[in-house]
């Protein structure tokens, strides 16, 4: 999706980011955002098939410099070969987005012991690993971090007890890390997305018997996001616009934290994940 040019799209020329999860989802219209606006991009997940596509994608799209490498974020030898195979290919970092996440529906009585796990180790443990494998580069380009976070917290979510520690945290580490860092002059900030519209993790989130227009109407803006509102507030983030803004949560989510919304039908594979109904969520990893 093209971002339409509130910004100058030269903004962030000479720059290079660093994504995780920038294969997919909202962490592929973050990193297409930033290279529409002048910057070079790395993108990092498991999967190297799915990740080399969206690579070749961007190129074709955008004409930037993508540069794909498959990497576990929960293991810090995977993140530290990545990033010296980006100095190796750019040369620098300006932008580490730590994207990567792993989410699904479940209570926490059939939640297994891996599973709850495995999510702190990607969102939480991850987001520790790459920045501080890319603090030396970040501390000579005196650079930004962008960490995804998520408002399922801010009150609380059904269902959702494994990413909410996680994000929990991720929003802390946020903090100490704009608090330590900032010497260095690296600055480090939150975005946090409301429910988008345009992505596989709203449909597999929601509520059962509950459409996108039922959302709409209970959100204080009346609309469920779209990628582009992440993009821009991710530009935002990343340039010289916001070059006096350190350890802030963004949130990106029309007034959606503001309303109670725990309160929905959800499918009842959550209450038994042997279910074998078509809306089965993975209460395994």
């Amino acid at each position: 999706m093209a971002t339409e040019q509130i910004f100058k799209n030269n903004i962030l020329k000479g720059k290079v980011a660093f994504v995780t999860g920038g294969g997919s989802g909202i962490c592929k219209g973050m990193t297409e955002a930033m290279l529409r606006h002048g910057a070079k991009a790395v993108i990092i997940s498991r999967r190297f098939d799915k990740l080399d596509k969206a690579a070749e994608e961007m190129r074709k799209e955008i004409g930037a410099e993508v540069l794909a490498i498959a990497a576990d974020v929960r293991k810090p030898e995977d993140i530290i070969k990545a990033v010296e195979l980006t100095i190796e290919k750019f040369g620098r970092i300006d932008i580490l987005v730590n994207g990567a996440a792993g989410n699904f529906l479940s209570a926490i009585e059939t939640l297994s012991y891996r599973a709850f796990r495995t999510v702190i180790e990607i969102d939480l443990i991850g987001t520790f690993n790459t920045s501080k494998a890319c603090f030396p580069h970040l501390k000579k380009s005196k650079g930004v971090v962008i960490n995804v976070s998520a408002n399922l917290h801010y009150q609380a979510t059904l269902y959702q007890s494994h990413a909410m520690a996680a994000k929990a945290g991720v929003d802390a580490l946020t903090r100490a890390m704009a608090l330590e860092w900032g010497p260095h002059q690296i600055r480090v900030n939150g975005v946090t997305p409301g429910p988008i519209g345009e992505t596989v993790g709203f449909a597999k989130l929601s509520p059962v018997d509950v459409s996108k227009e039922d959302i709409s109407r209970r959100m204080p803006l009346q609309r469920v996001g779209k990628i582009r509102d992440i993009e821009y507030a991710t530009l935002y983030l990343a340039s010289d616009a916001s070059s006096f803004v350190t350890g802030t949560i963004l949130l990106v989510d029309g007034g959606d934290a503001l309303r109670k919304h725990s309160i929905l039908p959800y499918p009842e594979s959550v209450l038994n994940p042997f279910d074998s109904s078509p809306k089965k969520v993975g209460a395994k990893l």
